[in-house]
């Protein structure tokens, strides 16, 4: 009997401990495991290389943690991503003094196809997977007709310094990341909106008898992740330094699950920045380190799924 009792403490203490840091747990083995697989996987050059290319992927995830939020998801972002990085080398014959103007521009197009895609997922009811499908191929058409299938043009200097630079050893692409995460990190825990947010996605009913305008929050959601995915793309094409029409290919899906890894529900009204982070790192080390093992297409992709399959398993809920 006493062992009984044993068991059933070291029960009650596990799960909570896992449901709320299963992830992280996770994430630690994951590196221990990777460290013993590839000697090269903790080199001061290979950890660099990680967080450079988890900035994009943590922009665009941050971004599509607002719109799960309100039970719905974007499949738009690696759409806007390809097409800002072709704006971007479209208007960079001006050099760096165009930088600002690019960056502006991101963030308007960002905004509209965020707009669009909140308006018909609200004031259309049209579902978010058909909308945002509908406007990501939109896209797509606009950008091959634009640059006949061939992008061309001039990258200015300053984004491959933001995508590749370092601050005091800290990749500069890491540092707006960081920022970003903690502006909109507070945005979502402590301010009216992000209560409004998790009550709209949670239980639209009561956010409806509280008065809540739920169409004009979802509508925010979505222009928020619209922004992310337009900054994610100008960064990403900082980083690689060079573009063509699928630039962030992919990043929708993967956005998509490091956020839902981290503790999102579909349903709505679960999950939150840090754990769409956590997500997003464990995604990264898995693509590097598959690359390391020099496994073939075929083997990552198969990695990479059970890999996110562990994850939330292991992951059980997040409460935030």
């Amino acid at each position: 009997m006493p062992e009984a009792g044993t068991e059933r403490l070291k029960a009650s203490f596990l799960v909570p401990l896992f449901q709320r840091y299963g992830l992280y747990i996770f994430l630690l083995f994951l590196v221990i495991a990777s460290a013993a697989l590839s000697p090269h996987f903790l080199t001061a050059e290979n950890i660099e290389d990680i967080l450079n290319q988890a900035a994009p992927l943590g922009m665009a995830a941050i971004g599509q943690c607002f719109v799960i939020l309100t039970g719905g998801l974007d499949l738009s972002v690696a759409s806007v991503m390809a097409t800002v990085a072709v704006l971007a080398t479209a208007l960079g014959a001006g050099g760096d003094a165009m930088a600002v103007p690019i960056f502006a521009l991101g963030i308007i197009l960002g905004s509209v196809v965020g707009l669009v895609n909140g308006y018909l997922v609200t004031k259309r009811k049209v579902s978010p997977f058909l909308a945002t499908l509908a406007v990501m191929i939109v896209l797509q058409g606009l950008r091959f007709a634009y640059t006949k299938g061939a992008p061309s043009g001039i990258l200015p200097p300053v984004f491959r310094t933001l995508g590749t630079s370092s601050f005091f050893g800290v990749p500069i692409n890491l540092i707006a990341l960081a920022f970003l995460s903690a502006v909109f990190a507070v945005i979502l825990y402590r301010t009216t909106y992000g209560r409004k947010l998790y009550l709209t996605g949670g239980n639209p009913r009561a956010a409806y008898l509280s008065g809540i305008n739920a169409d004009g929050v979802v509508i925010l959601a979505y222009v928020i992740c619209g922004v992310f995915a337009a900054l994610a793309g100008l960064f990403l094409v900082g980083y690689t330094g060079s573009v063509d029409n699928w630039v962030g290919k992919g990043y929708e899906l993967d956005s998509i699950a490091a956020v839902v890894m981290g503790g999102a529900s579909f349903k709505g009204g679960q999950g939150g920045i840090w754990g769409s982070l956590g997500g997003v790192i464990v995604l990264i080390i898995i693509f590097n380190l598959v690359l390391l093992l020099g496994l073939p297409v075929q083997a990552q992709m198969i990695v990479k799924g059970l890999v996110i399959i562990l994850a939330s398993a292991f992951y059980l809920t997040r409460k935030t």
